[in-house]
């Protein structure tokens, strides 16, 4: 009786470890943190999301973004009207809340989530230009 309740507490152990790890798996493929330059040539004609505040896209963003606040209660509904399957770029001030915004997106199921590296900051110290 103790060996077979051992043996079943293993086989649970093991399969939640193996769930767990393939989650993991699937969001690291889905998130690309990307370069300015990177970010700058495969965003163009792309979806384009800037995560910050309205304020913060006010005083300057890059041309073409879309703003969805990520501290909006309803920032899931309005990032999920957008096609899962289809790639996403994704920014904030410096780069801080894009990661845990791309592991709710990957959790949703989105599966080309293209995040900007350092955010606008390093955007803009990398010589781009934001449009007010």
């Amino acid at each position: 009786m103790k060996t077979t309740l051992k043996l079943s507490f293993l086989v649970l152990i093991t399969i939640l470890g193996i769930s767990c790890n393939t989650k993991s798996q699937s969001q690291s493929e889905a998130i690309k943190v990307l370069t300015p330059t990177e970010f700058k040539e495969k965003s163009a004609n792309q979806t384009i999301i800037d995560i910050r505040t309205p304020q913060e896209f006010n005083q300057g963003h890059i041309e073409g973004a879309i703003n969805i606040n990520f501290y909006d209660s309803n920032f899931m509904d309005q990032i999920a009207k957008y096609d899962k399957n289809q790639p996403i770029f994704i920014y904030c001030r410096s780069g801080n809340r894009t990661s845990p915004a791309s592991r709710k997106m990957a959790d949703f199921g989105f599966t080309q989530i293209n995040d900007l590296e350092g955010g606008i900051l390093y955007w803009l110290k990398n010589n781009n230009e934001t449009v007010k």
